[in-house]
């Protein structure tokens, strides 16, 4: 992998200098020195859970359908986690915390525990979902 070297102008006085940092954030997302994408994938996480938690009491509701819910989860927090995902330089790493994060949110939606022992792939087709790797890698295709 390229080293990619991140300097800010400074403008001092009539001189120009540059000083390298570590990060720097780029439209939105934050670009480490090293050309990796950790800092963009904890910053998406964390806005989507905070989407899910914004959006908790509906995706929570007894009435609605699974199916319902499941279009609502894509719509309102799927997009928060997954948006610019198609530009990264995505490691398996990052593919691993992206899919618990999805896993997570899919178990709470359906309302089971981890020792009810129901499979994720299960629970993510009751909801009508594909998994987030295979999203990611459509879009990128696309």
């Amino acid at each position: 992998m390229d080293l990619i070297l991140i300097y800010i102008i400074l403008d001092i006085g009539n001189g120009v200098s540059l000083e390298k940092v570590d990060k720097f954030c780029y439209l939105g997302d934050l670009l480490d020195a090293d050309g990796g994408c950790n800092l963009a994938v904890m910053a998406r996480v964390r806005s989507a859970w905070k989407k899910f938690c914004e959006y908790l009491s509906i995706l929570t509701r007894k009435g609605l359908s699974l199916k319902l819910k499941g279009k609502l989860y894509t719509t309102c927090v799927r997009s928060y986690l997954m948006h610019g995902s198609e530009t990264w330089p995505m490691k398996v790493e990052h593919e691993l915390k992206m899919n618990r994060t999805e896993m997570s949110m899919i178990r709470w939606i359906c309302g089971v525990k981890l020792n009810e022992r129901k499979k994720s792939e299960e629970l993510g087709e009751l909801l009508g979902l594909e998994p987030v790797s295979f999203v990611t890698k459509k879009s990128r295709l696309r």
